[in-house]
């Protein structure tokens, strides 16, 4: 069964239009400038392979070339929005390169030489293609398995977009378009698998940074930007597991803000709110770049950190001291700041729940302790459960000795 080539790379044209129209509709709906980058470079390449099946025979060597460098700029459209993509902003010269270096050589190659022509173009086209693929490659957040269809498909889309134009220019000098090669009608069916392997590619990348940005909102809180209790509960399980690994120690901290409710009563909401954010900051500011920390509470944060109690009990005692001193002027006057601090270490592997548990008990007894004050846990509760049941008794039976004993 022959097919007509000429059909098969208009359809090509048409599904690549379709296709280009589909993504500037969806980066205009969704506001995402890449997706209007990509949907306007495969309008150009349809244009330009459309226009270039239908009349370059007719209209001579300069349209030809023109549209030629058509495509080359839709290679370049195609380049830029990965990296419009990946936050980067535009490179306009290297946009319109391709087409004047193709312009440039075309004109001082002599037409009779198709072979050299298709190897500049060819060339051209590889180039584009490796900086697309490149961009892509470049913030692989998955394994190999998951990633490799953005290396690959960016690579054999640049080739398919302006391959057809080259080859026909080459097995067809006069604009022939009706001779029956079996390559070449294999590879204009590849054209249209491959323009829909590269929208797959494109809204599978969009899709998992969208993802990716509502599980980021999710886990953090939007007030003071750290960690919520979901968040930090995901980030410290992993740095639970890796310390596991290695046999090291890890300790975790309560933070409980003093008498912040009558700070909201006396000075209001947006005082409390600038004294959160403060108080997130200095924690944060604080803190290692390797502790990870969070807002678990309306005014309680917590922290985890990959050391030894001691080591954890100056920190937390950096953070009061830093957090004291800090004081708010509002119009009604100064604002105490001060915090209690609960502070619980545990042997290597030591989950999250049982270090909280103590940690909070220990928070208790320095809130009992006067505030403003840093309190460590002895020891740990066996489990949260039997921490629960126990606590419950000793709240009932002051007398009882409980589970964790405080320094």
């Amino acid at each position: 069964m022959s097919l007509d080539t000429s059909t098969l790379y208009l359809v090509a044209a048409m599904v690549a239009a379709m296709l280009g129209a589909m993504l500037l509709f969806f980066g205009k709906q969704e506001n995402i400038a890449a997706l209007k980058w990509w949907g306007t470079a495969y309008l150009l390449g349809a244009a330009s392979v459309g226009f270039w099946t239908l009349a370059a025979g007719s209209l001579g060597e300069t349209f030809s070339l023109a549209l030629n460098a058509v495509g080359f700029v839709a290679c370049g459209m195609v380049w830029n929005a990965s990296r419009v993509f990946h936050g980067r902003k535009p490179n306009l010269p290297g946009l319109v390169f391709g087409a004047i270096a193709w312009i440039a050589a075309a004109t001082t190659v002599a037409p009779e030489a198709s072979a050299m022509r298709l190897t500049i173009g060819a060339g051209i086209v590889a180039i584009y293609a490796a900086l697309t693929a490149t961009e892509l490659w470049s913030e692989r957040r998955r394994t190999l398995q998951k990633r490799w269809p953005t290396f690959v498909v960016p690579v054999l889309h640049g080739f398919v977009l302006m391959l057809p134009i080259l080859l026909g220019d080459l097995l067809h000098p006069n604009g022939d378009m009706s001779s029956g090669s079996i390559w070449v009608t294999v590879f204009s069916l590849e054209l249209v698998l491959y323009a829909v392997g590269t929208v797959f590619v494109i809204f599978m990348l969009v899709s998992e940074r969208t993802v990716t940005a509502h599980k980021t909102a999710a886990s953090m809180d939007p007030l003071t930007g750290m960690f919520n209790r979901r968040g930090f509960a995901e980030a410290t399980s992993r740095v639970i597991e890796r310390e596991a690994n290695a046999g090291r120690p890890v300790t975790v901290m309560i933070l409980d803000i003093d008498h912040f409710k009558s700070i909201n009563d006396r000075f209001g909401h947006p005082a409390g709110d600038e004294i959160l954010q403060l108080f997130a900051a200095i924690v944060v500011n604080t803190l290692r770049i390797t502790d990870i920390s969070g807002r678990i509470g309306g005014e309680e944060f917590a922290a985890l950190l990959p050391c030894s109690l001691e080591e954890a009990v100056l920190a937390a005692e950096r953070v009061r001291e830093a957090f004291e001193s800090s004081g708010i002027v509002v119009e009604d006057g100064s604002v105490d700041t001060t915090v209690s601090i609960g502070v619980a270490g545990g042997p290597a592997g030591t989950e999250l729940e049982v270090l909280l548990a103590a940690a909070d008990t220990a928070l208790y007894q320095a809130k009992r302790g006067g505030r403003n004050r840093v309190e460590a846990a002895e020891e740990l509760p066996l489990s949260p459960e039997n921490w629960r049941r126990k606590t419950a008794g000793t709240a009932r039976n002051p007398q009882q000795p409980g589970v964790v004993r405080l320094a």
